[in-house]
């Protein structure tokens, strides 16, 4: 537990020198490079760990530092890639009038000091899902494939180039809240620049749904360190253009306002300068803090939560995790008594056949309907008694 923790700060304090461009002062001689490495990877950070380790290659094992120059290497092609793959994208559903919403680019990329410490971000959208066939259709005709899907949500689709897109016809945020005040965002959300059948959120919506998804993430034990990065650069650099009125009046909808300022507050914490952890202020209460950070960078294992929206929300999204697996076996039941009735209807057909198929066998029937039943005993008898035959020249045959 203590070395899962060592090894999210490590990676914490290394990317927040890099961002903050101080000078790194790491004690290599402690560092698991393999676990190190797959923890960055987990988070999505690994490109930018290898920035860190410039200056430092001799310290690190050249199998890991080839692993994190891959990642770097591969942020780097990116920027190459993205823009045309996210443009062939939008083009293909603005010139089938397929209407659409982005809920996330790789515009982000644009805020970081330098464009390959970003992610290979992912381009998400949003279609009616009545569309979602059809749309899928546009994407596999434009060289996509399905990578992996989400059930009842989605699916996660990738291209020769490596572009990655998630395409979706319900998000995957669980609970009746979250569900209504996404709906509120999207009604309201204006075009995407000057396209007319793809749709965006606005500068202060785009940032509501990104701290309401890093609250979701955050009680489902699925937020990243990439992810609170991404909270940080972004609100970096618009935070003096965004309505903080409005921004607060949508987080108390999703009722994570809170909870999402103390998210935003690690953000800073972490990757801020001394003179925006200043402006920030200080925390009154440094073990909430110290709590939301062991939950994050353990993935939930030593989770000690006290907050009272993290704890109300965990208990909403349980209570809907709970009913998605009841409809689930209800689903699962009810296909196999339906299998099961099927398989008995077909054996009594079988033993039991009907009226015009007995008049081939018996034409007798055909003048005296009443002794079908006796026909049907007696066909019973002559199959029965054929079986039995059989069985008893099987037993007599030399082998």
């Amino acid at each position: 537990m203590e070395r899962l923790i060592y090894e999210g700060r490590f990676l914490v304090n290394t990317v927040g020198g890099i961002m903050r461009q101080d000078d790194l002062r790491v004690m290599y001689g402690r560092v698991n490079w393999e676990k190190m490495f797959r923890e960055a990877d987990y988070h999505k950070i690994a490109n930018i760990i290898y920035l860190a380790s410039l200056g430092n290659g001799d310290k690190i094992p050249e199998r890991w530092r080839e692993r994190f120059f891959e990642r770097y290497q591969k942020a780097l092609v990116f920027g190459d890639v993205y823009r045309e793959a996210q443009r062939e994208v939008l083009m293909m559903m603005e010139m089938m009038n397929l209407p659409c919403f982005v809920i996330s680019s790789c515009a982000i990329r644009e805020l970081y000091p330098v464009p390959e410490m970003a992610a290979c971000g992912l381009l998400k959208l949003l279609v009616d899902e009545k569309s979602y066939v059809l749309a899928k259709g546009y994407m596999v005709d434009l060289g996509y494939e399905t990578d992996y899907s989400y059930k009842g949500y989605g699916e996660h689709m990738k291209n020769a180039a490596g572009f990655d897109m998630e395409i979706y016809y319900k998000l995957p945020l669980r609970t009746r809240l979250y569900d209504k005040n996404m709906k509120l965002m999207l009604e309201t959300a204006p075009f995407w620049g000057r396209y007319k059948y793809v749709r965006g959120f606005s500068l202060e919506n785009q940032f509501v749904y990104m701290l309401a998804s890093a609250a979701y993430a955050y009680v489902t034990d699925a937020l990243l360190i990439r992810n609170v990065l991404d909270l940080y650069v972004f609100h970096r650099m618009w935070k003096e253009k965004m309505n903080i009125e409005s921004i607060e009046k949508r987080m108390e909808g999703f009722r994570v306002d809170e909870l999402g300022k103390k998210i935003l507050h690690i953000a800073y914490m972490w990757f801020g300068s001394k003179g925006e952890k200043a402006s920030d202020g200080l925390p009154e209460d440094i073990k909430v803090y110290d709590i939301l950070e062991n939950r994050i960078l353990s993935r939930g294992v030593l989770n000690n939560e006290t907050d009272q929206q993290a704890l109300k929300l965990e208990r909403l999204v349980q209570r809907e995790i709970n009913r998605e697996q009841f409809r689930e076996k209800r689903a699962a039941f009810t296909e196999k008594w339906r299998k099961r009735r099927k398989n008995t209807g077909r054996m009594l057909r079988w033993v039991f056949p009907e009226y015009k198929y007995m008049c081939v066998i018996y034409p007798i029937l055909e003048d005296f309907s009443i002794l079908l039943p006796i026909c049907w005993i007696w066909r019973g008898i002559r199959q029965l008694k054929g079986l039995l035959i059989s069985n008893l020249f099987k037993k007599k045959k030399p082998d």
